[in-house]
């Protein structure tokens, strides 16, 4: 089945809103407005093609996106802020040649000798007479075929390419409607961008649904982002660890404000320390708390985590989102005991079917069937899983392997503190010695000191723990996608 056709499957035809704001787009609007373009671009350049993606969240994005995948083509969303040496490799590995860009964009990239559609080329498909058509639904298509490949920028800069399928579409979809029990009534606030798959898994399961979907692109302005909340009704707000520590202590407004429509939020994109997950259960009882956690290569969801026993389990990323296996195993494959750590793997229909063109990195991350995440991890007797940290995340001091998450969780507990990275800086004797990034607000920067942090972490960690370096920033660094960005 075509990813198209399953979102469109009971909703082509309504009037009501897919996309909610100043700008509203109904359903019957975005489908046939991406059932013309799809055919125009098919009719043009035929199948199978790499087509760049260069957009800001906009409708001009969603319906260039559904048409793409309608077409029988693969998408590929980038960052429009991409660094262009990393375009490059994108493009080499791709041989794209073909590219949607938003006009906003179009100056950034008119050195590339690409052949271009913007938003002025959908107005002239929209209205012009044609023969064209693409076939609704179409019971021949193989939901095998790509849909998508989505680059990740990787711990080591690298940017890997992971092969996304309809069928990884649809599976990843189908999970999370059930578990966030989603309607037709819900609206998602957007703060995440399109070409992050956490933000597309939001558009996904929305569409599918018959809800809505609000873009807010402007998320440095947090007065927008609570204000828009309740102004379009919002039932559901998605978010990365960033989102929810710039809400929490970079704002006076947002734990005093009622949320009139809002019943849960999401967050995943990284581990949010317990704190901050506390404070916001604290603030909001009604406010369902749903901690998750995925890859790119698993389309979006691995795990979740229920609100009701969010306290009872807090720091667990939960258990296997419906029809997908998770398992935290040791170095021969074998399922760990609670208490001990090792990596998680992954087994479901939501999984890539590969990395573009490397086989060899494939065959290294997709082992029998599973999904190796590189992401280290303990169980308890209930089969809870425990993030621990990412392997190349672990640092060694004097041979001894340290998690930063640990170290982290504790300093973020400290009064004032917003957020806190912890990184290896060479040392001669030690080998790696522990510095501590700590962010504050700038009005607070001189009620900290250095040795406070450390005495704090004495009470908490065993002395080789304990960062030898402590430094202080007003700036919580993170990309566009809201994920942290390391010092």
């Amino acid at each position: 089945m075509n990813a198209f056709d399953y979102f469109f499957e009971n909703t082509s035809a309504l009037s009501k809103e897919a996309v909610t704001g100043r700008q509203p787009v109904s359903y019957s609007r975005l489908f046939a407005n991406s059932a013309k373009t799809a055919a125009r671009f098919k009719q043009i350049h035929g199948e199978n093609n790499y087509v760049i993606m260069l957009s800001e969240n906009s409708e001009f994005f969603i319906t260039v996106y559904l048409a793409l995948m309608k077409s029988g083509n693969i998408c590929v969303p980038l960052n429009p802020a991409i660094e262009l040496e990393n375009l490059d490799k994108v493009l080499e590995k791709t041989g794209s040649t073909l590219a949607f860009i938003s006009r906003k964009y179009q100056q950034r990239f008119g050195a590339y000798n690409f052949t271009v559609y913007d938003d002025l080329t959908l107005e002239k498909w929209y209205t012009e007479e044609t023969t064209a058509a693409v076939p609704f639904p179409d019971p021949e298509f193989d939901g095998h075929r790509l849909a998508e490949i989505i680059f990740t920028s990787g711990s080591t800069g690298e940017q890997k390419g992971a092969m996304i399928t309809h069928r990884n579409i649809i599976a990843n979809s189908e999970s999370i409607i059930e578990y966030l029990k989603l309607t037709s009534s819900d609206i998602i606030e957007v703060v995440m961008p399109f070409y992050y798959c956490y933000g597309l898994s939001l558009l996904h399961t929305h569409l599918r649904v018959g809800g809505a979907v609000h873009m807010n692109n402007s998320f440095i302005f947090i007065g927008s982002v609570i204000d828009d909340l309740n102004k379009y009704n919002c039932t559901g707000f998605a978010g990365v660890p960033s989102h929810f520590q710039i809400l929490l202590r970079k704002t006076r407004d947002f734990k005093n404000t009622k949320f009139h429509s809002l019943r849960y939020v999401t967050q995943a994109g990284g581990k949010l320390h317990t704190a901050f997950i506390e404070e916001f259960i604290d603030a909001f009882p009604d406010i369902k708390f749903y901690v998750m956690y995925g890859q790119t290569e698993a389309t979006a969801r691995l795990s979740y985590l229920p609100p009701e026993i969010l306290r009872q389990k807090l720091g667990s990323l939960g258990r296997g989102i419906p029809g997908v296996t998770l398992k935290v195993v040791d170095e021969h494959g074998e399922p760990v005991k609670p208490g001990e750590t090792g990596e998680i793997i992954a087994r479901g229909d939501n999984v890539m079917a590969g990395y573009f063109k490397d086989p060899e990195t494939t065959a290294a991350t997709i082992r029998n069937g599973w999904l190796y995440t590189g992401d280290m991890a303990t169980v308890d007797d209930e089969g809870y899983i425990f993030m621990q940290s990412r392997a190349k995340e672990i640092i060694k001091v004097r041979g001894i392997r340290i998690s930063p998450k640990e170290i982290e969780a504790v300093i973020v507990a400290y009064p004032g503190v917003i957020d806190c990275t912890i990184t290896a800086e060479q040392d001669d004797i030690a080998g790696e010695a522990i510095k501590a990034t700590v962010v504050v607000n700038e009005s607070d920067l001189d009620k900290f000191t250095a040795d406070e942090i450390r005495q704090h972490c004495a009470g908490s960690l065993a002395s080789f723990k304990v960062p030898q370096i402590v430094a202080f920033d007003t700036r919580l660094n993170f990309n566009a996608a809201g994920k942290k960005s390391k010092y």
